[in-house]
């Protein structure tokens, strides 16, 4: 009953849509996505980065607050501290932290973040709870399996019908592969997100994933409508790119408070971040070949309800006219990393908000200025489950299979983290 009280209070706070407004949170969400996706080699590497940013923030903050849990046992400040100060100093030292070559340009943004807040005990001491903050989230992911640029892959390429390997047009492989091998933020243990697996090669529900995207995967395929063929470009960019302006832009509709503001990118990027350690753990646990191999290789997978096809090439494909330009990644296939990163951020967005029924658009790099519209979260998730086979890159089974795990993730959220002290 207390769950849904709580639940009940939010969505009365958050009925009717405000003047749009700013605060520290959300200013330095952008400065932290500029940092991150300028300096993150992939989308599963720049999940973590944004989740020690926003972990720290919700500390500091609620370290002020004091009405949730904390994430770290950061001390408790007094009432008064300044949240943006606390916010912004957190924000601006586990980035500087993560990125010092950036360090000239964020100084320059936590400066003017500074000079905003009067002069005064308030200010230093939300200072001083962002410095605690931000200082619990660095010594907390000391050694928590991140490894440096360069990297050697470990991991043979597939030769055998399944197995993965690198699909053409690319030879590169998986620059940040070791995600799955990370201490995750909330979950005690990756291998507790594991999926069901790929289906078995023989089967008939492996023949029928198979079939469905060589039908509508295809490059020119006539059965993909244009507008299934925009939205599967639409949703290759960096989720939390695309996630981290939807939750902008709620807060500005919702006027959400800097302590709202900073559970809700705190709840969500945390999340985020556990669905990529998770998905990744998964992905090279199973090593399941991508589609394209499937289809151009069908007639060695043993079953008889599947036809190679060696010309087969997929939407994402160099040709395809967007920038920039797209290829079947380069890492295993199984399970989806968007699934599983959209699951977890679309589920954590509804146990915020209290309610699934929220109507919003999102928005693309790939589309500027052409918004996608749902009137769920779980619309959300089921067009990116649909756009990836769309795109010629999934199988359904990996899709579904990852918006599965990234609601696991969810699950241990909602009993460990977030909730109300009193």
């Amino acid at each position: 009953m207390r769950r849904l009280a709580v639940c009940l209070g939010v969505l009365a706070a958050l009925a009717v849509p405000q003047v749009a407004h700013g605060d520290a949170v959300t200013d330095w969400s952008l400065h932290a996505q500029t940092a991150i996706l300028s300096t993150a080699p992939t989308a599963h590497h720049s999940t973590l980065s944004f989740a020690m940013v926003h972990g720290a923030v919700y500390d500091a903050v609620n370290s002020i607050d004091g009405r949730y849990q904390r994430y770290l046992r950061v001390p408790w400040a007094k009432p008064t501290a300044s949240k943006d100060a606390a916010a912004a100093t957190a924000a601006f030292r586990v980035l500087v932290h993560l990125f010092p070559a950036q360090a000239p340009t964020l100084q320059g943004h936590y400066d003017a973040s500074l000079a905003a807040i009067p002069d005064g005990r308030s200010k230093t001491r939300g200072i001083a709870a962002g410095e605690a903050a931000a200082a619990a989230m660095i010594a907390d992911r000391q050694g928590d399996g991140r490894l440096p640029a360069g990297t050697p892959y470990p991991f043979p390429q597939g030769t055998t019908p399944g197995a993965w390997r690198v699909s053409p047009p690319l030879t590169a492989v998986d620059p940040a592969w070791w995600v799955g091998d990370v201490k995750p933020f909330m979950v005690p243990s990756a291998r507790l997100l594991r999926s069901d697996g790929p289906n078995r090669l023989t089967s008939h529900a492996y023949a029928r994933d198979l079939n469905e995207v060589k039908r509508l995967g295809e490059l020119d395929s006539p059965y993909r409508t244009a507008d299934q063929t925009m939205a599967a470009i639409f949703w290759q960019a960096q989720p939390l790119q695309i996630y981290g302006g939807l939750m902008r832009e709620l807060s500005s509709r919702y006027r959400l408070s800097t302590a709202q503001n900073a559970r809700l990118f705190g709840m969500v990027t945390l999340a985020a971040a556990d669905g990529a350690i998770g998905c990744w753990n998964d992905k090279y646990e199973r090593r399941f070949w991508r589609p394209i191999e499937a289809v151009r290789l069908a007639d060695t997978d043993g079953n008889p309800k599947t036809e190679a096809d060696p010309d087969w090439t997929p939407l994402f494909d160099p040709s395809t006219p967007t920038t920039p330009a797209l290829a079947t990644p380069n890492f295993p296939e199984h399970p989806s990393g968007h699934g599983c990163v959209s699951g977890s951020t679309a589920g954590a967005l509804r146990e915020f908000f209290g309610t699934d029924r929220i109507a919003f658009d999102v928005y693309s790099p790939r589309f500027p200025g052409q918004p996608r519209h749902f009137d769920r979260f779980s619309d959300m998730i089921g067009e990116v489950i649909e756009a990836r086979i769309w795109g010629g890159i999934h199988f359904r089974t990996a899709d579904e299979q990852g918006a599965e795990l990234g609601e696991k993730v969810v699950r241990w959220q909602r009993w460990l983290y977030f909730h109300r002290r009193f």
